[in-house]
């Protein structure tokens, strides 16, 4: 009996580990696929504002337009320098966080009332937000430019700021109130428990809860605005006026267009953006995560 129980193998208990699977990577041919042409569809038109922008035109116009250049010249910045890009870029920068400021200080209060309010035609406000969505501003650019030429504000900044923030409010009352509605009634019931105003509540809880919706709030209004054409072009008319979408239209006469110094002009312009992205890329991600994944 002890050399029958001594010759038996092992077996395995409950406390021991489970052996290990090797697992098997297997190549998703489809995707890599996709992602490389989708990667092409991108990189190549980089590639193509980039070297175009360090070309003289007459290399542009003798060479391809995906060859790579024989000369560098850094000329078409300098010449972009010269034609007043700096007034471009700070009416721009301006324009920009006016419309930022503008949306969030009326889309929050907006949506708060809608979310906490007892009356019934504070709550059936949020139909008349959403009915914005569905206005494009070419449909009402006459009615916007009659009105701005009546409060004397034509070929101002604030003539720009005002429509776009105006147009960015539906999307930002969406966001928020959507935001503020998954905030649990107990929080708000504790705070009026222990005497809070809705001003306090307001403050103390709403702001702070609402600081993920905010920021995807804020990177919708501020790249609405900085890309923005149609304001700029209607509401304005001086070149000190001018935003950098607008200003690029220096580089096109009737005689034909300086395409290298144009593209040297939109590198400048994606710049600023580009930098935004780097510095505060994990703050922007999570803000648009949390604010449309509610």
């Amino acid at each position: 009996m002890s050399t029958s129980v001594l010759s038996r193998p092992k077996t395995e208990t409950a406390s021991s580990p489970p052996p290990r699977r090797r697992r098997r990577f297997r190549a998703n041919v489809p995707a890599g696929i996709a992602a490389s042409f989708w990667f092409l569809i991108v990189a190549v038109p980089l590639y193509f504002i980039v070297v175009t922008s360090v070309r003289t035109q007459d290399a542009y116009v003798a060479d391809g337009p995906l060859d790579l250049p024989t000369k560098f010249t850094l000329h078409n910045y300098a010449n972009v320098l010269d034609l007043g890009f700096g007034t471009f870029l700070r009416n721009s920068v301006i324009a920009a966080a006016a419309t930022v400021i503008v949306t969030l200080g009326l889309a929050l209060p907006a949506s708060y009332a809608i979310v906490r309010g007892q009356s019934r035609w504070v709550r059936n406000a949020f139909n008349l937000f959403l009915l914005g969505l569905a206005i494009p501003a070419q449909a009402v650019i006459i009615p916007i430019f009659l009105i701005i030429t009546r409060l004397h504000l034509y070929d101002s900044l604030t003539a720009i700021i005002l429509p776009t923030a105006a147009f960015s409010l539906p999307m930002a009352v969406l966001v928020l109130t959507s935001a503020l509605r998954d905030v649990p009634n107990e929080l708000y019931e504790a705070m009026t428990v222990d005497g809070a105003s809705p001003a306090v509540l307001f403050r103390r809880l709403v702001l702070p809860l609402s600081r993920p919706a905010l920021a995807s709030v804020g990177i919708f209004s501020g790249l609405n605005a900085w890309n923005g054409f149609l304001f700029p072009l209607v509401l304005t008319q001086s070149e000190s006026q001018r935003v950098l979408p607008l200003g690029l239209w220096n580089f096109q006469s009737q005689y034909g267009t300086d395409v290298p110094g144009l593209l040297a002009a939109v590198v400048l312009s994606a710049l600023p953006v580009l930098a935004l992205y780097l510095f505060g890329r994990r703050q922007l991600l999570s803000g648009l995560a949390a604010g449309f994944g509610k």
